[in-house]
């Protein structure tokens, strides 16, 4: 069971959340779809190599990752993407691809979206690709302490 890390974590610092199963999607908006949340609440995890050191953009299903942006607002000189052999070995808990998007609990830093706080609640794959949960975005932000910045473009449709 990938998820039961962070409901461990979860339910430690008491925070009231909603785990829902669906059917197995790959992709941030397949899964929104599948549970009817809004693009916008839905939060992908892209993993980012920042000057070679592994960090999370955290941004809404409807967006994409701006490296430009994300260089610029992490004072990093180079950012790239990760590809799944690079993190693969990182989440030893979880599918490949459907990391959650705690990177305290994986010794990370983590950059969120500033357009994810503008929803009260946020839902993310939690381990798997078949487990989404859902809480307010207060928690996830007092819990993981992401650095909050502009580095996502929202795609077009």
């Amino acid at each position: 069971m990938p998820v039961k890390k962070l409901k461990d974590f979860l339910d430690s610092e008491n925070v009231k959340y909603v785990s829902t199963d669906h059917s197995v999607a790959y992709t941030a908006q397949e899964i929104a779809a599948a549970v009817h949340v809004k693009g916008r609440e839905m939060a992908k995890t892209v993993m980012v190599k920042l000057d070679g050191k592994m960090a999370m953009a955290v941004l809404p299903a409807s967006h994409r990752v701006d490296l430009e942006q994300l260089k610029k607002v992490s004072g990093a000189k180079g950012a790239a993407l990760a590809t799944e052999g690079e993190f693969r070995d990182l989440f030893p808990d979880c599918d490949i691809g459907a990391m959650p998007p705690f990177g305290n609990l994986y010794g990370m830093e983590v950059f969120a979206s500033r357009a994810l706080t503008e929803d009260k609640e946020i839902a993310f794959n939690a381990g798997s690709h078949y487990e989404l949960i859902k809480l307010a975005y207060k928690d996830f932000e007092r819990l993981v302490n992401p650095k909050i910045t502009d580095f996502s473009v929202k795609m077009k449709s």
